[in-house]
């Protein structure tokens, strides 16, 4: 059976206190209890570690080596915990982030200087995929995910919401027009629908029509990668369903245009990150978490 930590900081503190009875006082327990955790502790080792007399306690020769080897695992413990508190003050490790590419490129990147200013001893791994991941596996503390979430196994924090925009670039609709209502995307009138592979829920664009408040498109041109969409769409290639976060400067420069704003539903995409949460959450983890809350919400 394994001695426990309790029992040496009894064994401690009875030898720096000098009895059972003043170790019971700087402890806060009872004289009774301090007593029965050095009978355990001499048991465990099948050696008299104290010899007690009706006036003092005196250290056997096994008493005195164990005592030494007892300081030092105390003192260890003790430096441990300190230095996790100094990690609490100040958050240090690698910290693995896991995105979809255009989330990465276009939210997170632009804030890593900022976010690596406040935390230097913190060691960024930035991985992308355009499908979900699992975290295990992947050995990832945290993955934003865009969308509702399916993963119940998953703790969340939600960071905000992005909107969804048709949009297109200038030099598109000067050579095809601009079209006027949803119903000439529908009919394709000569237009380029750039959409994604996978999952389909991304091909369902927020526009009003006969169909009701959202159309499920049949993509002219498909694509794994929002970025990829983005890059066609630039291109003047065809029409293109993206979320804010992507398209904020191409909106602000001119380079992509919003078209059939009055037909388009206010949709908003959830943005979470998402990880395993079995104990209390690591300071990296949280001043990440804190970092990106503060900033997209």
């Amino acid at each position: 059976m394994k001695t426990t930590i309790e029992e040496l900081v009894a064994f401690r503190t009875v030898v720096d206190a000098g009895s059972i009875t003043a170790a019971a006082d700087q402890l806060a327990q009872t004289v009774s209890g301090i007593s029965r955790a050095l009978s355990r502790l001499e048991q465990k080792l099948d050696t008299t570690l104290l010899r007690r007399t009706t006036r003092r306690l005196e250290l056997t020769e096994e008493g005195a080596a164990f005592l030494q080897r007892t300081r030092a695992i105390l003192e260890a413990i003790d430096d441990a915990e300190e230095h996790m508190a100094a990690r609490r003050e100040q958050p240090a490790g690698r910290l693995r982030v896991n995105a979809a590419s255009p989330f990465m490129l276009h939210a997170i990147v632009p804030l890593v200087p900022a976010f690596r200013q406040l935390y230097p001893q913190i060691s960024l791994e930035l991985d992308t995929d355009d499908l979900p991941i699992d975290l295990l596996e992947r050995r990832t503390d945290i993955a934003i995910r865009i969308g509702p979430l399916r993963d119940s196994t998953l703790h969340a924090r939600p960071l905000g919401t992005h909107r969804l925009r048709v949009l297109a670039s200038p030099a598109y609709l000067e050579a095809h027009g601009k079209p006027r209502k949803v119903s000439e995307l529908a009919e394709r009138a000569g237009h380029v629908l750039l959409g994604f592979t996978q999952p389909e829920s991304l091909n369902r664009w927020p526009l009003r029509g006969v169909h009701g408040d959202e159309w499920n498109i049949t993509p002219t041109v498909a694509a794994s990668s929002g970025e990829t969409l983005r890059q066609l769409a630039l291109a003047g290639v065809g029409v293109v369903c993206l979320s804010d976060f992507m398209t904020e400067a191409d909106r602000a420069s001119g380079a992509l245009v919003q078209v059939l704003a009055k037909d388009t539903v206010d949709v908003r995409q959830p943005v979470n990150a998402v990880y395993y949460r079995n104990t209390q959450l690591s300071a990296r983890i949280t001043s990440f978490l804190d970092f990106l809350s503060q900033r997209m919400t």
